[in-house]
């Protein structure tokens, strides 16, 4: 397969990450790079030997030699840049979330459908062990009929910058929106979508808190305006429901793992109890015996590479968009179940305002563009 050329918007510290990724990919070559801070613009050109530099990406955008563009912006920038790319007939992979809300994100949808492109949104739960080993048990039936899942995250005293990781940016609404639920919220909420085949929302309801201490320096500059945790309740159509937990910073000891439910067996994700981690887990009950199980999901994962084609284009987010790009397989929903993400999140965030549960229908019609207008220089 040839090589995808790619031009990087934003090389701040998700850019960097991305940079490093792209470095395992086979078929990816990035070959230009964009920044507003032209000092690290070159210090980033020189670490990671990138020929072109760009201090405007509309002029990055003119060439006709880049195959797709990676957005790693701040939230409130993704929807205008990723369109401009889109109309410049670009490909675009996004930054999580899709944007700062509904509607800035339901407009990048509609412009890839617009213009012919694939839109990627940087999902990267979804290439987990754990999460194909569900979809695997979730598909062969060891679960039976969904009906309830959770989706919990836990720092208990990781906000950015406040507690020293991250810029002020991501506290602030003009750029960010929101806080643990954007950040955070969306890689687990993002997952049990997907391994629930992406259900049509109905109602949320939810709660947002600030309320621990910090350095009081650090919040007069950072303007710490978005939530440190959030709470949900989600119903959906056919009768699956789905609570949340998001947390930034708690008075806690950790969180049980996400989990999923049917009416014949459970999976558990990950988690931490009393400060111990705590493994993949499947439960169910054999001829009125309770199970407990885990899996050596190395060796699996071994032998799906080994056994099953084109595995290693679900190794990361960043290959599998490659592999996207050169036709080996097609691009996951990832665009749609960021969407349906981003409507609970935001959901959450109206729930809050009005102090009531509130309809899908409600949060599309009342959600209000976050976008800022990016300059010549974004």
């Amino acid at each position: 397969m040839g090589k995808i050329r790619i031009g990087v918007i934003g090389v701040g510290i998700i850019g960097k990450d991305h940079l490093d990724k792209y470095a395992n990919v086979t078929g990816a070559e990035v070959v230009a790079i964009c920044d507003i801070n032209e000092n690290e613009l070159r210090k980033v050109s020189e670490q990671y030997k990138i020929p072109d530099t760009y201090i405007d990406f509309r002029e990055m955008l003119k060439r006709e030699d880049i195959d797709a563009i990676d957005v790693c912006l701040h939230n409130n920038l993704h929807a205008p840049v990723t369109i401009e790319a889109l109309e410049a007939g670009k490909h675009v992979y996004c930054e999580k979330p899709i944007a700062g809300s509904y509607v800035d994100g339901k407009r990048m949808l509609d412009a890839a459908k617009e213009y012919g492109k694939k839109l990627h949104i940087q999902l990267s739960f979804l290439y987990l062990k754990e999460t194909k080993a569900a979809k695997k048990l979730i598909d062969g039936g060891k679960l039976g009929t969904l009906y309830h899942a959770r989706s919990t995250g836990f720092r208990r005293r990781g906000r950015p910058y406040v507690d020293g990781y991250g810029t002020k940016e991501f506290l602030q609404k003009k750029m960010a929106s929101g806080g643990a639920l954007f950040d955070m919220g969306v890689y687990r909420i993002s997952q049990l979508l997907y391994i629930m085949n992406i259900p049509k929302v109905k109602t949320i309801t939810g709660k947002t808190y600030l309320e621990l201490d910090m350095d009081e320096k650090r919040k007069q500059i950072s303007g710490f305006e978005v939530e440190e945790l959030g709470v949900g309740f989600v119903r959906f159509e056919g009768g699956v429901t789905l609570d949340i937990i998001e947390s930034w910073a708690i008075h806690l000891n950790g969180f049980e793992g996400s989990y999923l439910v049917g009416n014949e067996g459970g999976i558990q994700f990950p988690g931490y109890t009393n400060g111990v981690s705590t493994p993949f887990s499947y439960h169910t009950s054999i001829e009125g015996m309770d199970m407990d199980g885990t899996f050596d999901l190395g060796a699996a994962d071994y032998r799906w590479h080994q056994l099953e084609e084109n595995t290693d284009a679900y190794d990361s987010s960043q290959h599998h968009w490659i592999a996207a790009l050169q036709g080996r397989v097609e691009l996951l929903p990832t665009a749609e179940i960021a969407l349906q993400t981003m409507l609970i999140s935001e959901g959450i965030y109206l729930s809050n305002t009005l102090e009531r549960e509130v309809t899908a229908e409600e949060v599309i019609s009342m959600s209000k563009t976050q976008a800022l207008e990016p300059s010549n220089v974004y």
